[in-house]
């Protein structure tokens, strides 16, 4: 059985897909059939850019940016409907004022003219003589699958069509396959298990009831869903993926000229964290939640095999969250190696110095620690198991360790209000030497499978489907229910004053964050500090008495005064402390931008000198040479890994 598999555009052009990579070789070690991948998104950036002034800035957008405006999957609404003109008056009535006029005119360019791309991939797929045909759809890849999928069964009705990835995860896979009849199959949830029984399935002719969470169609036409398995694959299970054609197809692609190449790795599954504590705006890992992680030696074998396989050093790591336990298992034996990665991982906000510090000499140097705010109430809203000083303790100590941090800052939580906000805002110009978020303040979406999507007693009820759904896809609301993953409702939490004096202020630690620093030096019997920011108006400062100096290194961690108290009295007893002196001390050190002070806790905001001007270079030219990976869709590099 030859079997085809096919990425479509708006996957990321600088990464292979884990999702294909896996099926490809699921397909060739476990069926008697053997598949290939195409990729349609490097395809289609050549087709592209030889008709228009398309750009990697231009795909970053539609792949990206655009994704809780949906204008990528528009853009491919008009291949699906077969129709240049595909509601192109609604989708430029709720663009209006948050695209520029060039944007919105190359959004109706492409709408124009991709279904003539669709139409030649469908034909180079049907010319490759595939028995099977297997489309993954992840984030704003959906009507672009669908599109190529209902052209592919126009011209060879006997090609059998197949789609699944995160877009197909539970009712919405069930919604795609019962309102598109061009798709034979839709695989939910995790499809190296699925895919190959469907297959094998297909090729002896046998039942295909038995394959769990598979859509197919009954002798009458009727679509019917199996039950989706209860329980996740086990890790020894989960196969490598084969991205053999990648890099060759994307060096011989225009695209090469806009990126650096990157591997993409999966050393787990799921989230230990919302096992135990469900981050009530997070709808990633869907139908499984279970954490799960390949043994240390699969993973470090898998990483190195792929490294020296394509010759490629960076690295995207997909995991959710970062097995803790690799902090002594797999990246010593990496930063043994003398291979020089580097990688990208999530990681938990509450991670100390040390374990930073393994993460950077491993390689990970770029680390989204999911920090999302800085102030304890907002985050105990979120249930993110960290405090606002923590948050911050870990950009001062990824600055110090030399990690890049990319977060995301976001605000909507039903509860909130302006009081939890104007201390933080008041704050951020002494954050100014550290990393600032990817972009200002976001409105949280309500995601399918998070808490605030599935128990309405948390604050949100009246759910939608966002409008890009309504003005891309021909279906009913109660379908789209089924369908969509980004839903509206009403506005939560603070009002626009206090959204927009965050705002103003993120904007500013992104606008003067190159310039800004503070550092300090531990010479023993004093602490030499060393300061340039804009709204503070010394520049040195030494910390001489004891108490300075003992508090200074306590507030390393956060600490309440009262508890400050205590250690410094017991580590000064010749000195008399009580809690009022301590108290102004704090005072003085917050009006001097020293330290970070949220829910009656303290932690001092200045890295140590040796790492930050280093870390501050590569920042900037990181920064200058690409987009930073963003959270949410944090993310549709990570979601690939889907399958």
């Amino acid at each position: 059985m030859r079997v085809l598999l096919v990425n479509m555009p708006w996957s990321p052009i600088d990464l292979p897909s884990l999702a294909l990579g896996i099926l490809r070789r699921s397909v060739d070690e476990r069926t008697s059939g053997h598949a290939e991948v195409l990729h349609a998104n490097l395809e289609f950036t050549d087709w592209i850019t030889r008709r228009t002034a398309f750009t990697g800035e231009d795909y970053q957008f539609y792949a990206l940016s655009s994704y809780f405006m949906g204008c990528g999957d528009w853009v491919f609404s008009s291949a699906l409907y077969d129709d240049p003109q595909w509601r192109a008056k609604e989708f430029s009535t709720a663009m209006r004022g948050k695209l520029g006029a060039e944007r919105l005119q190359m959004s109706h360019e492409l709408h124009r003219v991709v279904p003539e791309f669709v139409q030649e991939i469908a034909g180079r797929i049907v010319a490759a003589g595939p028995d099977v045909v297997g489309f993954t759809s992840t984030f704003q890849q959906n009507t672009a699958a669908l599109a190529a999928a209902k052209y592919v069964k126009r011209l060879a009705p006997h090609i059998k069509t197949v789609m699944g990835g995160a877009n197909c995860d539970a009712e919405q896979g069930a919604a795609a396959h019962r309102n598109f009849d061009f798709l034979d199959f839709v695989v939910r949830g995790e499809g190296e298990a699925a895919f190959p029984q469907l297959l094998t399935a297909l090729d002896e002719g046998t039942e295909l009831s038995a394959v769990p969470g598979l859509c197919h169609r009954q002798a009458d036409g009727t679509s019917t869903a199996n039950p989706m398995s209860t329980s996740p694959l086990p890790p020894a299970t989960i196969l490598p993926p084969d991205y053999n054609g990648y890099f060759e197809r994307l060096a011989a692609s225009v695209a090469s000229n806009w990126v650096e190449p990157k591997l993409v790795v999966e050393g787990a599954r799921g989230c230990w964290w919302g096992e135990k504590h469900h981050c009530t705006f997070c709808g990633l890992n869907g139908s499984f939640m279970q954490f799960r992680s390949k043994s240390p030696e699969t993973f470090l074998d898998e990483i190195m095999d792929m490294a020296r396989r394509h010759r490629v050093l960076d690295m995207y790591l997909v995991d959710n969250i970062l097995d803790m336990g690799y902090l002594t298992t797999v990246l010593p034996r990496i930063i043994d190696s003398g291979y020089d990665l580097r990688m990208h991982i999530e990681i938990k906000a509450n991670m100390r110095r040390p374990q930073l510090r393994t993460l950077a000499e491993a390689g990970m140097i770029y680390v989204q620690p999911g920090i999302e705010s800085l102030n304890s109430r907002v985050l105990d809203l979120m249930d993110k198991g960290v405090s606002g000083c923590q948050n911050v303790r870990m950009l001062r100590d990824g600055a110090e360790t030399g990690l890049s941090v990319c977060w995301n800052y976001l605000h909507g939580f039903p509860g909130e209000t302006a009081a939890d906000y104007e201390p933080v805002i008041a704050q951020i110009p002494a954050l100014e030497h550290l990393n600032p978020p990817v972009d200002r303040s976001a409105r949280i979406a309500i995601e399918r499978f998070s808490p605030y999507f599935n128990r309405p007693e948390l604050g949100f009820t009246g759910l939608r489907p966002e409008v890009h759904y309504r003005f891309t896809y021909d279906l009913p609301e109660s379908e789209l229910l089924d369908l969509a993953y980004v839903f509206e409702a009403p506005e939560r939490g603070i009002t626009e004053p206090t959204v927009t004096a965050l705002n103003e202020a993120l904007g500013a630690w992104k606008k003067y964050h190159a310039d800004a620093r503070l550092t300090h030096a531990d010479l023993g019997d004093r602490i030499v500090l060393v300061s340039r920011r804009r709204a503070f108006d010394w520049g040195a400062m030494e910390l001489t008495e004891p108490l300075e100096t003992a508090a200074f290194r306590l507030l390393d961690q956060p600490h309440a005064p009262a508890a400050l108290t205590r250690k410094l009295a017991a580590r000064l007893p010749a000195h008399t402390v009580d809690e009022a002196a301590v108290h102004a001390l704090l005072q003085r050190w917050v009006t001097l931008g020293l330290v970070f002070t949220d829910g009656g806790q303290y932690v001092h905001l200045a890295p140590a000198a040796v790492n930050e001007d280093l870390l501050r270079l590569d920042y900037m030219r990181h920064t200058h040479a690409a987009p930073a990976p963003q959270q949410q869709p944090d993310d549709a590099a990570r979601a690939v890994a889907h399958v």
